[in-house]
């Protein structure tokens, strides 16, 4: 069967002047953004998307094309896997579908407060697209910031917006249940900035909506990421009776044997709880577990954009160093971070701030003070002061400080240093 081509793709690249090799850059660059490394796209991949011979791109690809148009991608003539690509329309009709997107754009906030059944419109897959648009920037707001009760808002006001869509008009079962998935992806990153921030028991009330969510929707990957996160919560707690059991949860799911990749991040997420559980021969082999699971992981599989946003050999690395601070086996914690600083993508600030905060403190915890008072000095001001869970472990940090080496000119140092905070803020 003949490809049909993408009309939308080339009408789009025609009226801002891109040639196959410029829209190939473009969307390399934003690959960079997204997961810290360039795409490998050039001309004859886009020439393969205007041809119509690549219908639906990888996900981080579909991202990275939103980035660089700022449409949706099903605006831009992609269609998804298992639908039947429109036919090709004449100059009227692409001109009365192009205003009807703009005004299904501006209307959307009127039809999410419609009451149920009050309006004929029909909700597709683009408005899903849309919100997941939306979702992307919530995301790396959270890998610079963290914990930030306006994203844990942000989120859980997405959640809502979803929901109200699905009251605004008709829709297929299939978007129906994808508007569910972003729902629980949205009330689950809701949940996800609670714990970060330290505010637990809001974030038990995101997951409980966000856990009903996921099951309306039948969605294996939100599942996961709702359970694992659940398990960090309980971790985080102290409680890791409840965080192997939820951690389970998320590990029994199928697509942790289709995908290893979620297995991996399972298995990492399982040793740190083993860690909290001082628990160090299961810690080390589910590391060694979750290293095997990432080796055999393929690169271009299809995956959440959540997942390819984090989970690399830098987070698995900061899992271990996590671990293995709280057995005090402090030399290979130190090893992970190290490891795991040299590998972070530039965009992960809180990543960063966290993990060297925990490095710190694993050179400490070996007598090293000038080192470790020289590490935690680079944790960047806004970490230090605003997110909960790294002025916390700092404060920690001094205080053990100076219960080593009370009066010494590292303490000098770094009571100087953190006084200057307050006249940074």
């Amino acid at each position: 069967m003949k490809a049909m081509r993408n009309l939308a793709l080339e009408a789009w690249m025609r009226e801002h002047g891109y040639s196959a090799n410029a829209l190939a850059e473009a969307v390399n660059q934003a690959v960079d953004r997204l997961r810290g490394r360039p795409g490998s796209h050039d001309g004859a991949s886009v020439r393969a998307w205007k041809s119509g011979r690549i219908r639906w791109p990888h996900a981080v690809t579909r991202l990275a094309l939103e980035e660089v148009t700022g449409l949706p991608i099903t605006d831009l003539g992609f269609v998804p896997r298992g639908r039947v690509a429109p036919a090709p329309a004449a100059s009227e009709q692409e001109e009365s579908d192009m205003k009807r997107r703009t005004l299904v754009g501006g209307i959307a906030a009127v039809a999410a407060a419609a009451a149920p059944g009050s309006s004929t419109r029909r909700i597709g897959m683009g408005d899903v697209h849309r919100l997941q648009h939306r979702f992307a920037e919530i995301i790396a707001s959270d890998h610079r910031h963290g914990g930030q009760l306006g994203i844990e808002q942000k989120a859980a006001a997405l959640a809502d917006e979803a929901l109200n869509l699905q009251n605004s008009g008709s829709a297929s079962q299939r978007v129906r249940a994808n508007l569910y998935a972003s729902a629980a992806a949205f009330r689950s990153s809701a949940m996800w900035a609670a714990i970060d921030g330290g505010r637990y028991d809001i974030a038990k009330a995101h997951m409980r909506e966000a856990q009903a969510l996921a099951e309306m929707s039948g969605d294996q990957a939100i599942k996961f990421r709702i359970w694992s996160h659940t398990g960090t919560m309980y971790r985080h707690l102290g409680r890791p009776a409840d965080a192997l059991a939820a951690n389970d949860v998320a590990r029994s799911l199928h697509i942790t044997r289709r995908d290893p990749l979620f297995a991996s991040l399972g298995l990492a997420r399982q040793g740190a709880i083993y860690g909290t559980a001082q628990n160090r021969t299961g810690a080390r082999r589910a590391f060694d577990q979750a290293q095997e699971s990432m080796g055999r992981a393929t690169a271009d599989a299809e995956r959440p954009m959540w997942l390819l946003a984090f989970y690399d050999q830098a987070e698995l690395d900061s899992l271990a160093l996590s671990a293995y601070l709280a057995l005090g086996d402090y030399p290979t914690a130190e090893r992970h971070g190290h490891r795991c600083l040299s590998a972070l993508r530039p965009h992960m600030a809180r990543s960063r701030a966290i993990t060297t905060t925990r490095l710190a403190h694993a050179q400490l915890a070996q007598g090293e003070t000038e080192a470790a008072v020289s590490v935690a000095m680079k944790v960047q001001v806004p970490a230090a002061v605003h997110h909960p869970r790294v002025s916390r472990m700092l404060g920690e940090f001094g205080a053990t400080l100076r219960a080593i080496a009370p009066g010494s000119p590292t303490v000098q140092t770094w009571t100087e240093h953190t006084a200057a905070w307050r006249t940074a803020t």
